[in-house]
């Protein structure tokens, strides 16, 4: 076996072990966000709070085409686009902090309760300041990516980051696929 046949050998082991590890991350994830999709039917039942759904529309649709930018930007790496890479994730970044800014800059503002005021001001604050909180690690997942890849530290080959950025992105976005209609779209006010 050749040196580069080993180092190959190797990258390709590692490569199995960081997605086993990024799945079982995400696996166990997802037991956080599903405890606070029960606490919300459990402690609401069939009444929602009362927010702005056009907003709530928008915040949904930016988190949305994010996912499609990072998908588009693992697949430009893949072929290996840089251009098409580096444009991708700077505009997934762009719309995840966009989303942010919806949810936290004007959604918790306009909210006509707080965090204190019983279980609908829990629930409402719990689950979109849970999710903020890893869609702002996403970015900052994302910015260090973008980061990297203008040092040129991907390849076709080997861009086990974007990668996992990408599947750390698109989690994010589907917990808010169950998020988003518990919050805003099932039961009445």
């Amino acid at each position: 076996m050749t040196t580069h046949e080993a180092t190959l050998t190797s990258y390709k082991q590692k490569l199995a072990n960081n997605r086993l590890g990024l799945w079982l991350f995400i696996l166990s994830d997802s037991f956080v966000f599903a405890a606070l999709l029960v606490t919300r039917f459990y402690l609401l039942g069939d009444k929602r709070p009362h927010l702005e759904q056009e907003l709530g529309l928008i915040v949904t649709s930016v988190l949305l085409i994010s996912s499609f930018f990072a998908n588009r930007a693992e697949v430009q790496i893949s072929k290996g686009n840089r251009k098409g890479f580096l444009t991708s994730i700077l505009i997934t970044m762009l719309l995840g902090i966009g989303f942010l800014v919806g949810v936290v800059g004007f959604e918790w503002r306009l909210a006509p309760f707080g965090p204190a005021d019983g279980p609908e001001g829990a629930v409402f604050f719990m689950m979109t300041g849970m999710h903020a909180f890893h869609v702002l690690t996403g970015v900052i997942f994302l910015f260090i990516v973008y980061r990297n890849g203008l040092k040129g530290h991907y390849s076709p080959e080997k861009h086990w980051a974007v990668e996992a950025a990408a599947n750390y992105w698109h989690f994010v976005d589907v917990v808010w696929i169950f998020f988003y209609p518990a919050l805003y779209l099932i039961g009445t006010i």
